[in-house]
């Protein structure tokens, strides 16, 4: 306790050295403690369910028709249930919304439709009533619902006798069976209501077996591996190829269907990225560890002359120790403290960056969890850096070391070498750092590059999904649509507007086989898949969208007996690379009908429909909506004014035509695009604030340890003056050994930088190789700091009075 008390008076007596350790310790622990609350709620936390490592998913793929992942249909959850032996439970889930509220008054909310197992599989029992049974999910018309907890409490007051009530869904009643356990969500959902997943036999038909419009959760049972459920799904697969209609057709698309981890298969988009910025913010630490430790090391020097005294008076070399031992773990334990404040605020602030919009990343909090690996983290450091400062301070011969303390005594040459390794390896981390953010900066300026294939600017969006039970027919959805796009038309400052049902960049799009007339699949090609949707009004003029031949589709086309199209300019080239589109005749369906085709009268450009660095030629086919009658689309208005002032315009048009109609979603197509960025804008500012922090933390170690080599080597200084040394001289000698540990630092940290770019290329976009630019100018930063870190100490020693510097010989 003593030894406790004697370091704390030590620490308060040097406040300046004091708080630079904290302050440093703090902003490196702090970063990793925002990282690592994102990892540990997206990659390492298991999923709230019982036995979560046994849940798993089955995604169906068709690489060769360009569609790697494809969900999983209603016919293969019925298959898989009773087939798979190695499925203990099976269920189904299909995200949707519902409308709900009083007329003049309705609201949209986020609901999931589940099969009865959905629950059980998941190890959720309700905390009011029941769920599902198998009848109310075979009869399409079953109108049960079961409550979120938190949907309960805001719109029923918790009333404990909400059982049985009947609420309004999609203008019909519902009856309430059920309310779900607080803090319940499968996943990323926020579904606040859910239903029975309900469906007609003919859905559940061989026919929709490729319906990709589900995900299938199955839970394996105990002591069954992936493995062993890859190979059942597999033979099953084989098996079902004799009744499948699409045979031939699905054998050649590569049709495959994936047993994978639910927890992981719901985060493996987003994790090389996180796990790079991990890496990224343990580099910051090490820095900052590094800085510290020399810093430690100066202050071991300054006190090399009291350790010594304490020797000589009989302290043993534990008792010495642990006065350093003691004095670093305070810091480093101070560090961690302050370290957990600034980490829980920018956890805080991830919520700007959209972090809320990643798998499981509303999730993302500063848990105890977080708090004990950083204190554990302090805490190590704390004792990492007592050791080269107990190492150099008792290794010694006491002489030598009193002597180090006269005024005829110089440093150890131990010590000044490992001090420069220092320096070395905090420049080679700030270099690899700064490369990893220029890549990424790189990576995002060539994704803002790159053209939409359509024009934001004005362009108001918003998306509406009519209620089955009112709009049960293609023809009285057309007509609304119709109704609504007249009225907008008439309103002052609307230019064009129209409807589609896919919206570029919002997540929100079908990938259909398309068939060609007349054209024939080379050996090895398979039938492909591309974006499908149905369009009516004025779609392309409002977004912008170019013809490059022919027509755009006409209000009259919804009307017309003939059926026609308009695909894009990638369709057309995958098809017809030499032109000829027009007139030509492709199918919506495996099979080619000639009484069910529709024919080409237009191409247009190309649009992005997943995201702006998407590189795939999918190719698009629009059809009149009549024939693509979907219940949900996007309304997309192109106005003279600012987007958001039209809005309230737009939802009193939309409630006086259906007051039991929301519309939802509105935005500015300009925001859209803003929010597809997300997962790459973030991580780059994340990075890019990293990596100046760890270029100002190199060059502040720079200059501290050259500084204090200035202010002990004064005396050197003032004799080699006194003797006719020229001020040049003594800066360049400085500068001198700064260059030699900048070049060092730069050579070794561009074997680190080649390692990161190779880490990095899968989350880059067109970014070569080997980016010699973004090396050169990253390089071209450090030196420029480094040399300024380098140039003042040395401006300091070029300045010293050689008769103040000898004044005490």
């Amino acid at each position: 306790m003593n030894d406790l008390k004697f370091a704390f008076r030590q620490l308060l007596k040097n406040p300046g050295f004091t708080m630079v350790a904290v302050l440093t310790l703090a902003l490196c622990i702090g970063a990793n403690v925002v990282i690592f609350a994102v990892v540990d709620s997206v990659l390492v936390r298991p999923l709230p369910f019982r036995d979560p490592d046994r849940l798993v998913t089955t995604i169906n793929a068709y690489p060769k028709a360009g569609v790697p992942r494809s969900g999983s249909s209603l016919p293969n959850y019925y298959d898989r249930r009773s087939a798979i032996a190695a499925f203990e439970k099976t269920a189904a889930i299909r995200s949707s919304t519902a409308i709900v509220g009083e007329v003049g008054s309705p609201r949209r909310v986020q609901i999931e439709r589940v099969s009865p197992e959905f629950f059980a599989t998941l190890g959720v029992v309700p905390a009011r009533g029941r769920f599902f049974t198998e009848e109310e999910t075979e009869n399409a018309r079953s109108r049960v619902v079961v409550l979120a907890d938190a949907y309960w409490r805001a719109h029923f007051n918790a009333d404990p006798n909400v059982i049985g009530r009947e609420m309004r869904v999609d203008g019909l009643n519902a009856i309430i069976v059920g309310v779900l356990p607080p803090k319940f969500h499968y996943l990323s959902s926020r579904a606040q209501l859910y239903f029975p997943l309900a469906s007609d036999p003919e859905e559940r038909g061989v026919k929709s077996r490729h319906s990709n419009n589900l995900q299938i959760l199955a839970r394996l049972r105990p002591g069954v591996t992936l493995a062993t459920a890859q190979v059942q799904i597999d033979a099953l697969n084989a098996q079902q190829l004799a009744d499948d209609p699409y045979a031939e057709l699905v054998k050649g698309t590569g049709y495959r269907t994936g047993v994978f981890s639910l927890h992981a298969d719901h985060v493996q988009q987003i994790r090389p990225t996180i796990l790079l910025l991990q890496g990224g913010v343990l580099a910051l630490f090490l820095i900052g560890g590094v800085n510290l430790a020399n810093l430690v090391l100066i202050r071991a020097s300054a006190r090399a002359k009291e350790f010594a005294v304490r020797q000589a008076l009989g302290a043993g070399r534990w008792q010495v120790a642990r006065i350093s031992l003691l004095e670093t773990i305070l810091l480093a334990l101070a560090g961690g403290v302050f370290g957990l404040a600034i980490g829980n605020a920018g956890i805080r602030m991830l919520t700007v960056l959209g972090i809320d919009r990643l798998p499981l990343g509303a999730d993302v909090a500063l848990t105890g969890r977080v708090a004990l690996m950083a204190l554990a983290a302090s805490t190590l450091a704390g004792v990492a850096l007592a050791l080269p400062m107990t190492c150099f301070s008792l290794r010694g011969q006491l002489a030598l070391a009193l002597q180090t303390e006269s005024r005829g005594g110089t440093v150890s040459f131990a010590v000044q070498r490992l001090r420069h390794a220092f320096i070395v390896g905090q420049v080679a981390l700030a270099f690899m750092l700064l490369v990893g953010a220029g890549l990424l900066g790189r990576s995002l300026q060539s994704v803002l590059a790159v053209s939409p294939g359509f024009q934001p600017g004005h362009v108001l969006t918003g998306q509406l999904v009519l209620p089955w039970n009112n709009y049960r027919e293609p023809l009285q959805r057309l007509a609304f649509i119709e109704r609504l796009l007249g009225e907008l038309r008439g309103q002052p400052g609307v230019t064009f507007a129209g409807i589609n049902t896919a919206m570029p960049l919002s997540g929100n799009a079908d990938n259909n086989a398309t068939v060609i007339e007349d054209h024939v699949r080379q050996p090895g090609e398979s039938l492909q898949a591309h974006y499908t949707a149905g369009s009516a009004g004025e779609y392309w003029q409002a977004m912008s969208v170019p013809l490059r031949e022919g027509r755009l589709l006409e209000p009259a086309d919804n009307h017309r007996d003939q059926r026609v199209c308009v695909v894009d300019e990638d369709f057309a080239k995958r098809y017809w690379p030499k032109g000829g589109a027009l007139g030509r005749r492709i199918a919506n369906d495996p099979e080619f009908k000639a009484d069910e085709a529709f024919t080409i009268v237009g191409v247009v450009g190309r649009v992005k429909h997943s995201e702006l660095g998407d590189t795939l030629a999918q190719g698009a086919v629009y059809y009149p909506y009549r024939h693509y009658a979907s219940l949900g689309f996007y309304l997309v208005v192109r106005t003279a004014m600012a987007p958001e002032a039209f809005a309230a315009t737009l939802r009193k048009t939309v409630l006086r035509l259906d007051p039991e109609l929301p519309l939802d979603d509105l935005r500015p197509m300009q925001a859209r695009i803003d929010e597809s960025l997300i997962p790459r804008r973030s991580p780059t500012l994340l990075a890019v604030i990293f990596a100046v922090v760890a270029l100002a933390l190199a060059a502040i170690g720079t200059y501290g340890v050259l500084a204090y080599a200035v202010a002990q080597r004064r005396r050197e200084i003032g004799v080699r003056m006194a003797l006719g040394a020229l001020p040049r001289q003594i800066r360049q000698q400085f500068l001198r050994v700064g260059m030699r540990l900048l070049v060092a630092g730069l050579a070794l940290g561009s074997f680190g930088a080649w390692g990161v770019v190779r880490a990095m290329k899968s989350v880059l976009y067109e970014v070569g190789a080997m980016p010699l630019g973004v090396v050169a100018a990253t390089a071209g930063v450090m030196i420029v700091v480094v040399l300024l870190a380098c140039w003042l100490p040395g401006r300091r020693a070029a300045r010293v009075d050689p008769m103040e510097a000898l004044r005490y010989e």
